[in-house]
């Protein structure tokens, strides 16, 4: 009999947090320009800088052999992404991945509902800020409301196990709108989840110290209509969660900024270019590109570079809305 103590998991960092979600954007390239994520006109990477969506599945691979069981596919807007769906079906066929999600803003839904379900996505995260039409379009500055509702139900019909709606709180802009997305959620058995808004690169016209709407003022403006009740469920993220005992709609706080959840932070980011990003608020990362290219198709030094990427990842984000730079990197080429 083995009497050898089972050996620890690979993705362990130095304050002994353990790595079980990755988060891989397969694109920086959104059809919306959302007021908190980008500037109007961007500038997105050449082709040759992007992974290939070969490479992106060789990268799930590792991590789901070093111990990761959810994967989560990010942009930019993922599904813009061409044949973006093979790496759906490669990815969820990996041995020992318990979750493979996605996050969208919902304007390419309509379409690939179905194929998504198809390919082993169980739970997908669709953004929604408003909804208002013309409020909509503003935030979004080209964004449909129409297609985005439209994709929302074809996921309903296309049978995920669940669907969350993604709001950003802004003041002055949609604030007003909070009981009315959790009704809108509520009345479909989705959930809601607030999401504190996050200083990630320069926004032209938009200034994050007067919008910024804490988790704390949310959650006042929901239990002045509603009970809100604690629960230790979870979905593996950064979410805190509590159930509205009215309807039984959960809703979550994402809280970066008043409600730190650093000390128990699982995640790691990949973003298009390769770049393995240890926190979303810091810089540290490893060039996964680079080991991909110098050792096409190898599995091993790919792993390695993530075993030792471990001791890099740092304690904590630093955000900090009044300080100045914040970070260069947008949120659509960090990975959503």
């Amino acid at each position: 009999m083995d009497t050898r103590a089972p050996a620890s998991p690979p993705l362990i960092d130095r304050f002994g947090r353990h790595v079980t979600y990755v988060r891989l954007s397969v694109t920086d390239r959104c059809d919306f320009r959302c007021v908190y994520c980008m500037n109007e006109q961007m500038t997105f990477l050449p082709k040759a800088r992007i992974l290939t969506l070969e490479e992106m599945a060789l990268i799930g691979r590792a991590f789901v052999e070093l111990g990761v069981t959810k994967l989560r596919i990010t942009g930019g807007e993922p599904l813009v992404r061409q044949n973006v769906l093979s790496l759906f079906a490669e990815l969820g066929k990996l041995p020992g991945l318990k979750e493979l999600t996605l996050t969208t803003n919902g304007s390419q839904l309509a379409r690939h509902a179905a194929a998504l379900r198809e390919a082993g996505v169980r739970r997908i995260n669709v953004s929604l800020d408003s909804l208002r039409p013309e409020r909509f379009r503003a935030i979004s500055r080209v964004g449909s409301l129409d297609k985005v509702l439209e994709g929302i139900e074809a996921a309903r019909r296309a049978g995920f196990e669940a669907i969350k709606l993604n709001a950003v709180p802004m003041r002055g802009i949609n604030d007003d709108e909070i009981l009315d997305l959790v009704e809108f959620a509520a009345e479909r058995d989705f959930t809601v989840c607030f999401i504190e808004e996050m200083p990630l690169g320069e926004i032209d016209g938009h200034d994050r110290r007067t919008s910024f709407v804490p988790s704390d003022e949310v959650r006042a403006r929901i239990s002045e209509r509603y009970t809100l009740l604690p629960t230790v469920e979870h979905t593996g993220g950064p979410a805190r969660y509590e159930r509205i005992a009215e309807t039984g709609t959960l809703v979550g706080f994402i809280s970066p900024h008043s409600h730190n959840f650093c000390d128990s932070c699982n995640r790691v980011r990949v973003t298009t270019e390769g770049r393995l990003l240890l926190c979303l608020g810091q810089e540290h990362s490893v060039d996964l590109r680079r080991v991909l290219r110098t050792h096409p198709g190898a599995l091993e030094p790919l792993k390695e570079a993530i075993v030792a990427a471990m001791a890099i990842k740092p304690k904590g984000h630093e955000f900090d809305l009044t300080a100045k730079p914040v970070l260069f990197r947008h949120m659509n080429a960090t990975g959503g």
